[in-house]
């Protein structure tokens, strides 16, 4: 093995142990970068090693640095932000959630599919995990213990429910991965639709199979209403105006009328407008919502800084091209190295939070399964499934964190953890489906293409 191979070896071994003393991920990724850039200088310096690691080559992170800062694709992020952030704050999701309860409460299991709706909702218009967890924790785990749930099918809806964000558009994760391997953000939203919604619809199955099953898991309240004509017309005009925002902004990128950066900005404005509309807008709300716009922002912006970092000073020592040659030289043929590299995503979602996995691995891997001939946006929206069990494992699943933090009294980590086991499962499943039948997440964008 060459110098430079080992020292990608060391490069990268660094930065998985580095992530476990708590440090921040964005000084850590810049920090190897600037180590092992001296490192490879002096070894050529005074071991005539030829590494090929210079001046002239680290320089080039300036240019590069400055392609972020610049980048049009990027400008969505702190407007999907606002908009998630607004929304959170206009009461929307609390109208929605008693009037799905009234509407589904004859139903065993018929509140968690209320919670499902709504965080279904949330993610189609907000795309932040610890907002959707949060804001689904404390309006539905209080109603579903008060009518007799079992304490681990709540929390386990709750976690589950909040991390669709993650992967049904507007995403920001899928933002970033756009940007990060070059291809159109739009194709991944699109991709991304019916993956997010068969992700909903398996859940929502899971729990009336629980309540079918185990009545005393998730029982009929006993003061459920009859639903009647006034019931379905106030959760109508309830989801009406989330329901008119997310149309707005997905139906104009899937229709080709603006592109993500420029519905993000109809996004944040309309969520304003909806937040207003509620008498919810007040000069410490926008004061607050800003802020926190802002703080969300530049911790991306400085993990997008600090991996552009790393990610040059690796390539400079081939790191690239060791994994490509690791990848291609495994005996499993294309099809076994798809399944290796979802497989090792997955374990490392046990301890890599979504953005380095994003911002590390995928760049990485992505050129290899593109020259085994594989369709990139395919490949892109599984690696996003596989990465949002990584909110659900622990020990770094953050949704748990969220609701821990949230919590009623009475319920344990104990109980989260075994809340999730079988939605974890359920998302395995749906890797599955997603992988065997490619279609789900190609059929969309090339019907928009074809038009």
């Amino acid at each position: 093995m060459e110098t430079n191979e080992i020292l990608a070896i060391c490069m990268f071994g660094s930065f998985i142990a580095l992530l476990f003393t708590g440090f921040p991920v964005a000084w850590v990724l810049g920090g190897i970068a600037i180590v092992f850039s001296v490192i490879a200088m002096l070894m050529d310096h005074w071991f005539d090693a030829f590494i090929g690691i210079d001046w002239n080559y680290v320089s080039i992170v300036i240019p590069r640095m400055w392609s972020v800062m610049t980048n049009w694709v990027l400008v969505a992020l702190p407007m999907f932000i606002f908009m998630g952030l607004m929304l959170d704050r206009s009461g929307i999701a609390e109208d929605l959630m008693h009037n799905l309860a009234r509407l589904f409460g004859k139903v065993r299991g018929g509140l968690a599919v209320t919670v499902t709706f709504v965080g279904l909702l949330l993610a189609a218009s907000t795309g932040i995990i610890g907002a959707s967890v949060v804001l689904l924790a404390v309006l539905g785990i209080p109603m579903m213990i008060r009518e007799g749930y079992s304490k681990e099918l709540a929390c386990g809806t709750v976690c589950s429910t909040g991390t669709l964000g993650i992967l049904i558009p507007p995403s920001i994760m899928l933002v970033m991965m756009g940007d990060r391997i070059g291809i159109s953000v739009g194709d991944l939203f699109l991709g991304a639709l019916f993956p997010g919604l068969l992700l909903a619809a398996l859940y929502v199955t899971y729990i009336l199979v629980i309540g079918f099953l185990r009545p005393a898991h998730a029982p009929t309240p006993a003061n459920a209403e009859k639903v009647t004509l006034k019931v379905l017309f106030n959760v109508i005009w309830a989801v009406l105006p989330a329901a008119a925002l997310i149309l707005t902004v997905l139906g104009s990128i899937f229709f080709g009328i603006a592109t993500p950066t420029e519905a993000s900005g109809v996004g944040a404005f309309g969520a304003t407008l909806l937040a207003w509309s509620k008498g919810r807008v007040s000069v410490s709300v926008l004061r607050e919502v800003g802020r926190e716009t802002t703080k969300t922002t530049a911790f991306i912006f400085a993990l997008l800084l600090g991996a552009t970092a790393f990610s040059l000073v690796l390539r400079g020592l081939g790191g690239d091209e060791l994994i490509e040659s690791g990848l291609t030289g495994l005996p499993f043929g294309p099809t076994g190295i798809i399944i290796c590299i979802l497989a090792i995503t997955f374990l490392l979602g046990f301890f890599l939070d979504w953005i380095e996995l994003t911002l590390i691995i995928l760049p990485l891997v992505a050129p290899v399964v593109s020259g085994l001939g594989f369709d990139l946006v395919w490949f892109t929206i599984l690696f996003a499934v596989c990465l949002q069990t990584s909110f659900l494992t622990p020990p770094v699943g953050f949704a748990l964190f969220y609701l821990k933090g949230v919590a009623p009294e009475g319920i344990t980590l104990g109980h989260i953890y075994r809340g999730v086991l079988p939605f974890i499962f359920i998302q395995i499943f749906a890797l599955c489906i997603v992988f065997y039948w490619e279609g789900i997440v190609t059929w969309l964008p090339n019907a928009a293409y074809s038009q």
